[in-house]
């Protein structure tokens, strides 16, 4: 693996880490008298293009082979893409290794989840990925797909706590880093979305949209450039 892929590796979980810290009274809010999450209503910025984390295509490529050396590849061709166009097949790829699982149970449960979310049937995905992440705690997408369920319920909390178990175990995750970038700029955290975005851009210069709400928010955050 490239050095540069080595540096990046450490860098999205102090990141996550730190943004954690900073959500603290921010959790505090979040709770309601028992203690347990609430939902917050989505706030609206006219500088917020995304209205979901990055999620993976409608339909994945096969792939094989051993999954550590096959990300270490696809990632350094992610950076290398020419175009949008092929970035983009290498990214469907990425996510195609990140989705598969040894597990038939996982991948039954995993299926039966998606069917949940696109009928917005979303306390029972959030039940069907409850199964697939005590099934296999190790499998990344169980835990960012039910980070972005809690998303679309406003339930940050819950989110950010899978989002932390998502980059401990792939910190090039790019559709968890833009979820934990989007999640900061809904509580008004400017900088932290700024600094989770710019680590997804890292890993992946080609997201869509990304790099004109950057642009937007280091205006916003460090002021324009005399």
């Amino acid at each position: 693996m490239a050095s540069g892929f080595s540096a990046c590796r450490h860098l999205p979980r102090a990141a996550l880490f730190a943004a954690l810290l900073s959500l603290a009274p921010f959790a505090a809010q979040a709770q309601a008298p028992d203690g347990s999450p609430k939902t917050a209503p989505p706030k609206h910025h006219p500088e917020k293009p995304l209205d979901v984390p990055p999620s993976p295509p409608a339909k994945l490529p096969r792939v094989g082979g051993d999954q550590v050396k096959g990300l270490d590849f696809l990632f350094g061709a992610l950076k290398a893409a020419p175009d949008q166009a092929s970035a983009k097949h290498v990214e469907a790829r990425i996510w195609a290794l990140w989705s598969k699982t040894p597990s038939d149970t996982a991948a039954l449960l995993m299926a039966r989840s998606k069917v949940a979310v696109e009928a917005k049937q979303y306390d029972v995905a959030v039940k069907l990925l409850d199964a697939v992440v005590k099934l296999r705690p190790d499998y990344v997408e169980g835990w960012n797909r039910r980070a972005t369920i809690f998303y679309l319920q406003n339930n940050y909390v819950r989110s950010l706590g899978d989002i932390e178990q998502v980059l401990m175990r792939e910190p090039r995750h790019f559709g968890a880093l833009a979820g934990l970038g989007m999640i900061m700029q809904e509580l008004g955290d400017d900088k932290r979305a700024l600094e989770a975005f710019r680590k997804a851009l890292v890993v992946n210069p080609h997201l869509d949209k990304l790099p004109d709400l950057v642009k937007t928010l280091s205006e916003k955050v460090e002021g324009r450039d005399i």
